[in-house]
Order: C-alpha cells, then structure tokens, then sequence
C-alpha cells in the first residue's frame, strides 16, 4: 500500500498508523485481529452451511455474521476517512477486496444466498504476509505469476489443440454411442471427452460399444502422453525467471563475457573487475 497517503495530521494519522502500517504493535495487533475475524466468519458461513448446525444454531450464526459484517463495514469507513485519496486506494487491489469482503451480507438482504461469498474475504489474510514479516513469500509468489504470464501463449495453444482433439473425438461417440448411453448431444459428449482426456472419469456417462471403448482408450492414452506439457512450460519459465534474477545482463569489460552472478566483483573468466562505475579496490590501494 505504498501509494495510500493520510488525510491529514491528528486522529486522521493515528488511524492511518493503525489501519494500514504493521511496523507499530497496535498495527500489527490490529491487522492479526481483522485476520481473526475473516476466519470467524469464513467458519460460521461454513458450519451454517452444514443442514444440522443450521437448524439448531442458524440465529446465532445469523447475528454472529452481521456482527462481524458491521465491524467490517466500520473498518472501511475508517479507511476510507483517514485517506488522502481514497478513490484511488478504492481502485487499487486490496482497496477492491475489501469492498468485496462487506458486500455479500449486505447483498444477502436482496439476493438471499449471497452471503455465501463471504468467502471472499480469506483474500485479505494476504496482509498477514506484511505483518509476519513474510513479504519473500509474496515475492516468489509474484514469480511464478510472471512465468505464467510469459507461458500463456504456449499453454493457449496447448488448451486449444486439446479442444480440437476433444471435439473430433466426442462428435465421433456421439455418432457411435446410443443416447441411452448418455451422449445425447455433442456439447453432453464433449463434456465426457474433458473428463475422459484428464482422467478423471467420473462414470456417469459411460460408452457401451466396441468402438466407444476402444475411442475411450485412446483418449485417456493422450490425457497421459500431453497432459504434463504444460507443467513443463511453466517449470522451464520458473528456472528461466529464476536465473535471470541470480545473474546479471553485463558483459565483462574485459573479455565481454555475460552470466556473472549479480553480486560477483570479478569475472570468473579473465578476472576483470566488473563494477566500471567504481574504482577496483586493489588498484586504488596502491
């Protein structure tokens, strides 16, 4: 939350202190408590969802949630007061969670079932990651977002070439197999063909011919031999991204090699001192 500014000097600033920084123990104390309250009611949503405990203790669920809804609306309200500029922390990411997190049991009183969403709210224990000092974490987690990114296009054309195989494969049980068998229409078959090519196989629909079996052989021996491409995309990025954060772009000026370490001093080539903006410590001595 590095661009949020306080709104002003006095209470505007001790809340500022409080709500968005974890250096103090009240910042801290008050971030391990907002976390506290997400699983509370992440909890109370699951329990009331669970037929027994909703007939025996749904009231209670229902004003524990609210309870802890209005703490949460309130919380906002402060955020939003002791900003600079609040539209701008409201469109940034954690700014749009936590909109998200008070919404669903407000939205419940005009979509019943809505509040069901307040799972959403499990998006906000991120900050525990700034609180408990943990932000390496959310560093390598950005790491693996960026190999992913820069993998998309092969995993588009993978996903795309396994839609083809999928449709050509179900349009042909869909001719061969019954309906009786459950291939009623191809968009029924290719659903099949999905469960069938990542094998999971869940069994409601089941081909009953000889050349339904044999097509479903098939499919499953290709979910086998493709299946992992892309994780071998994505690994071959992660180790990618994960050596061109180890070494640096500079070429030696000695002998213009590339691939030194970022900290290194000296070629492991020809010895060169590399950092040409600083003198070399052994010529300077003498």
């Amino acid at each position: 939350m590095a661009n949020v500014k306080p709104g002003g000097l006095g209470l505007k600033m001790r809340l500022f202190q409080i709500i968005f920084e974890s250096d103090t123990r009240l910042g801290k104390s008050f971030d391990i408590f907002l976390a506290l309250l997400i699983f509370v009611s992440v909890g109370i949503i699951l329990l009331d969802s669970v037929p027994e405990y909703h007939a025996r203790f749904g009231e209670l669920f229902y004003r524990l949630e609210w309870g802890v809804t209005l703490l949460f609306t309130l919380e906002l309200g402060l955020r939003i007061y002791c900003l600079e500029k609040p539209k701008l922390y409201l469109k940034s990411f954690y700014g749009v969670i936590d909109v998200l997190a008070v919404m669903p049991t407000w939205l419940a009183l005009l979509f019943p079932g809505a509040q069901t969403l307040v799972v959403l709210r499990l998006l906000r224990t991120l900050r525990l990651f700034r609180v408990l000092e943990m932000m390496t974490v959310v560093g390598e987690g950005r790491l693996l977002l960026d190999a992913l990114i820069r993998s998309r296009d092969q995993i588009l054309l993978f996903l795309f070439t396994m839609l083809i195989i999928v449709t050509i494969f179900s349009s042909l049980l869909y001719l061969i197999e019954p309906v009786e068998a459950g291939f009623s229409s191809i968009p029924r078959s290719i659903y099949w063909g999905v469960v069938t090519l990542t094998t999971v196989g869940y069994g409601d629909i089941t081909p009953v011919t000889a050349w339904g079996q044999f097509i479903s052989i098939m499919i499953m021996l290709v979910g086998y031999s493709i299946i992992a491409l892309p994780v071998g995309v994505f690994s071959a990025e992660v180790i990618r991204a994960l050596r061109a954060e180890r070494y640096s772009d500079e070429a030696c000026p000695g002998c213009g090699r590339h691939r030194h370490e970022r900290d290194a001093r000296y070629c492991k080539y020809c010895g060169t001192w590399l950092d040409e903006e600083k003198p070399e410590p052994r010529t300077s001595k003498s």
